[in-house]
């Protein structure tokens, strides 16, 4: 070997040396091999981003040690049935829906309310987090061995349809329509008749006429499960309430960790919270072009905002109260949300 080859050949084992060293001290935590199982339905879309984020960022932060495996359209549970799957321990985190199984969540059922003050970004967040720490909606989803880590930070709802817009109040008597807990009672203020289908039920209902419209968080959901596809109309303004989607963990594989993975997890909450919100703000950037190009836009006015508020909020907010006395503590939820918000319930 000649001289000029013999200090190529050590500057390469240098280099290769010195990038191995890098690569193994680029863990920020270290720690063991953990490997989780996320049960999630649908495609990635935005309101995955969160669990996208969270999975990104402990994986880095870990050097690969701790993994989390996000399995969608529901490869290892269906969706209304995600609690039961970390009650036993079927998998170690997951997104639920509070409206697809409310007699598994009836406390974290508040978020359905309709005309809650959560639609700027700031009052929805906060408000979220802040129910996220109140005993009975800790104590219920405790009851199913899960951990209340983040929620999904839904937007409002609006609705997509097939046929004859509803462009006055009246024209929703008859409707059947995709709108579970508070939000249905709301619409059924109005005379439509609700429905609390699966987000992957939604699509063949309404192609097949059986279902008239859906409600869905605004703009997302609707792409995402391509209900702009089989509608003709959507509301612009409506905005009757939203849900609540948390992500879980099964408390007994939270417990499992090591104390610097439970660290991390926190530390990282925020930045999954900012990129879950972010995705929602982008997307509607593409997604509300479009809908107004290809469908009916449908506007209220403030007098009929007004009315409808009147009729469907607090009456059916108090209805709600009065149903769940004695069971949980209902106005003190409603309250906490109000105060969060910066308002009085009243």
């Amino acid at each position: 070997m000649t001289l000029k080859k013999l200090f190529a050949t050590t500057a390469l084992v240098a280099l290769a040396t010195t990038s191995t060293f890098a690569i193994a001290q680029a863990a920020e935590v270290e720690g063991p091999e953990v490997k989780w199982n996320v049960s999630l339905w649908g495609n990635k879309r935005a309101f995955t981003a969160g669990f996208e984020k969270l999975a990104e960022l402990v994986s880095a932060k870990t050097d690969g040690k701790f993994t989390m495996t996000l399995h969608y359209g529901e490869a290892l549970s269906k969706s209304r049935e995600n609690l039961d799957g970390l009650s036993v321990g079927a998998f170690e985190a997951a997104m639920t829906c509070n409206f697809y199984h409310p007699q598994k969540n009836p406390a974290l059922m508040v978020t359905t309310m309709p005309f809650l003050p959560m639609g700027d970004w700031d009052a929805n967040r906060k408000t979220r987090d802040a129910l996220y720490q109140h005993p009975d909606v800790v104590k219920e989803h405790a009851q199913w061995n899960a951990m209340l880590y983040m929620s999904s930070y839904l937007p409002q709802y609006e609705f997509l349809g097939k046929g004859e817009p509803p462009m006055k109040l009246a024209d929703w008597q008859g409707k059947a329509v995709r709108a579970g807990g508070g939000l249905g009672k709301a619409m059924a203020v109005l005379g439509a008749t609700p429905t609390s289908s699966t987000a992957t039920e939604v699509y063949t209902g309404m192609q097949q006429g059986t279902m008239d419209a859906a409600s869905f968080p605004f703009t997302y959901s609707h792409v995402a499960y391509k209900i702009h596809e089989v509608s003709d109309w959507f509301t612009a303004n409506l905005s009757p309430g939203t849900s609540d989607c948390p992500l879980l963990f099964s408390q007994s594989a939270y417990d499992a960790l090591p104390d610097q993975y439970k660290k991390l997890l926190m530390d990282v909450r925020d930045e999954a919270a900012q990129a879950q919100i972010q995705a929602y703000i982008d997307i509607d950037k593409k997604n509300i072009p479009m809908l107004k190009q290809k469908l009916k836009e449908v506007v209220y006015t403030d007098e009929q905002l007004d009315e409808f508020r009147k009729m469907a909020g607090k009456p059916v907010i108090d209805e709600w109260i009065k149903e769940n006395e004695g069971k949980f503590d209902a106005r003190g939820l409603v309250e906490l949300i109000y105060t969060t918000a910066g308002k009085k319930y009243e």
